[in-house]
């Protein structure tokens, strides 16, 4: 039986502000296997980015277990934590969080700047080829404030990709972006998904959640429900 990629077990998250205590998720169990399209979804304040933030090692558990590749991140130093969200994990949020005024190049080879092993002339082709795969070769010297909505999220998305990350952690990445332009970037991801990269969203857009191939509905801070998702809208990508 193949190891999870991820793997949690009866995990809890609290927030102690001032002698108050939030209690944000409780008891949370489940798998995701390598490859796979999850969308977490549920009402606002359900615990959908507090669980990201958790699967992406931005934050740890107040309690529970979080195995990743079958190793336990409870026993992870920040170090390690680090090294894996610069390494093994991409992540793009509703806010593009470009850089202004600097190109589009220069925005997704940010995350090479500080890499040692790659040579400075194979981080831009690297940063080039990735920005073919979203289909932005021809705005490659615009500046990040003369681009569309649309636009700004293909080069957050070709920024998380430039690291060759596994796993591509995308938080509502079509909240600010209109109904066409939301789909081309569900389309991407789709495409990512179909090469082989594990996709998790967060989403509150139910047409969105169903570009997964499994929806995890979350309700006050628990699994209320996962559905498997039988009519996948790929839009042919996968045909």
């Amino acid at each position: 039986m193949l190891t999870p990629l991820i793997k949690l077990i009866n995990i809890h998250k609290q927030f102690e502000n001032s002698e108050v205590i939030t209690k944000v998720l409780h008891g949370i169990s489940f798998e995701i296997q390598a490859g796979e399209f999850i969308s977490i979804v549920g009402p606002s304040g359900s615990g959908k980015s507090t669980l990201m933030h958790i699967l992406g090692f931005l934050d740890r558990p107040t309690s529970g277990d979080y195995f990743y590749k079958g190793r336990n991140i409870n026993q992870f130093d920040d170090e390690t934590l680090a090294h894996l969200r610069n390494n093994e994990v991409g992540f793009v949020f509703q806010q593009f969080n470009l850089l202004p005024r600097t190109t589009v190049l220069e925005n997704v080879t940010l995350p090479l700047i500080y890499s040692k092993k790659i040579k400075q002339k194979d981080k831009i082709k690297l940063g080039k080829q990735t920005i073919e795969a979203v289909g932005l070769s021809s705005q490659i010297n615009n500046l990040s404030n003369q681009l569309s909505g649309g636009e700004a999220q293909r080069v957050a998305i070709a920024r998380a990709l430039v690291n060759q990350p596994e796993i591509i952690f995308a938080d509502e990445p079509t909240g600010n972006l209109d109904s066409k332009s939301g789909e081309q970037i569900m389309q991407i991801l789709s495409r990512l998904n179909h090469q082989g990269k594990t996709i998790i969203l967060v989403t509150h857009e139910q047409y969105t959640a169903e570009y997964a191939e499994r929806i995890i509905k979350l309700k006050d801070g628990k699994i209320e429900d996962e559905i498997k998702v039988i009519d996948r809208k790929t839009n042919g990508l996968y045909k």
